[in-house]
């Protein structure tokens, strides 16, 4: 059966509003795309690192109320390092500015490695994918997705504060692209790595090189897709965000989850129609629609159920 095999970082969000903090849930980029997946039923596998700890147990313990296995996870010993935790401010806006703090063990990700088999998607992305620390064992694992023909998904999720190390992490960045087949990032990822805002510029001199398939976020702004056809943008839906954490991470659970619906396979993918793209598009509009509507990471148990009922009438 294809499976979606994630691999990212583990995080506690604790959220602040008014400067004073209303709830503390598990996340991380990759982490709440795989929960989401999990609350869908979709056979999902993470592979992530956390502390012998407090909130590694709270974690853990989440991971397996949504469906998600716990086999693939690291777990350091809490004596010497411990889980990360961020602060995430809500603006005005209920847009969040974070604070992380961690502490990692010299050894990291000795993980047991899923099979993958083709056809299987593989997300991964953010600081963790460019990450110096992290980089031969990441290589090596997509190096073996990739042989074994999965489909993967590389969300660029590039913070600005981490913009003073565009230069040193271009390597890993141009190599990431070499292993993906499809590429998501927002105006923000890549104003902070490449100075650049236009998505037509992105695409044509940075993205079209290594895979036709690119799409490029804008918040409330809607999205633009970019495949071997052309060229078309899709309009967001129209809402008041309660908070915008997590939006981008369940707009690739919406895309994932629509791949994972067509089973395509890595060839198929490379000559997809505007089209055809266009409904997955929508997936990813929505998710990322319903996660905006609470302080949760994820859609709600009710939004997934409701909407494995309606994927499946049609």
């Amino acid at each position: 059966m294809t499976k979606i095999i994630g691999i990212g970082e583990t995080i506690l969000d604790i959220i602040f509003k008014n400067n004073q903090p209303t709830r503390a849930v598990p996340g991380g980029s990759t982490f709440n795309s795989m929960i989401t997946l999990g609350r869908l039923g979709v056979p999902a596998r993470f592979i992530t690192e956390i502390g012998d700890d407090k909130v590694g147990d709270i974690i853990l313990h989440f991971m397996r109320e949504n469906g998600l296995t716990t086999e693939h996870v690291d777990i350091f010993d809490a004596s010497r390092a411990m889980s990360p935790v961020s602060l995430a401010f809500l603006n005005d806006d209920n847009d969040a500015q974070y604070a992380f703090y961690h502490r990692y063990p010299e050894k990291r990700l000795d993980f047991s490695w899923p099979i993958v088999e083709a056809g299987d998607l593989l997300i991964f992305g953010s600081y963790f994918a460019v990450d110096p620390q992290l980089r031969n064992k990441l290589s090596e694992f997509l190096s073996y997705a990739k042989e074994q023909k999965a489909i993967i998904y590389y969300d660029v999720n590039f913070r600005a504060s981490h913009a003073h190390e565009a230069m040193r992490i271009m390597p890993a960045f141009l190599e990431n692209l070499e292993y993906a087949d499809v590429v998501r990032g927002s105006r923000e990822d890549f104003e902070a790595l490449l100075q650049v805002s236009d998505a037509q510029r992105v695409y044509r001199n940075h993205i079209s090189f290594y895979t036709p398939n690119f799409i490029f976020t804008d918040g409330g702004r809607g999205v633009d897709i970019f495949c071997k056809e052309g060229h078309r943008h899709i309009d967001a839906p129209a809402i008041q965000p309660t908070s915008t954490i997590g939006a981008g991470d369940n707009f690739n659970a919406g895309i994932l989850y629509g791949l994972l619906l067509k089973q395509f396979s890595a060839g198929e993918l490379e000559g997809l129609s505007i089209d055809t793209w266009v409904p997955i598009i929508e997936h990813g509009l929505a998710f990322a629609s319903e996660v905006c509507t609470s302080y949760d990471n994820y859609i709600s148990k009710e939004f997934a159920t409701a909407y494995l009922q309606k994927t499946q009438k049609t």
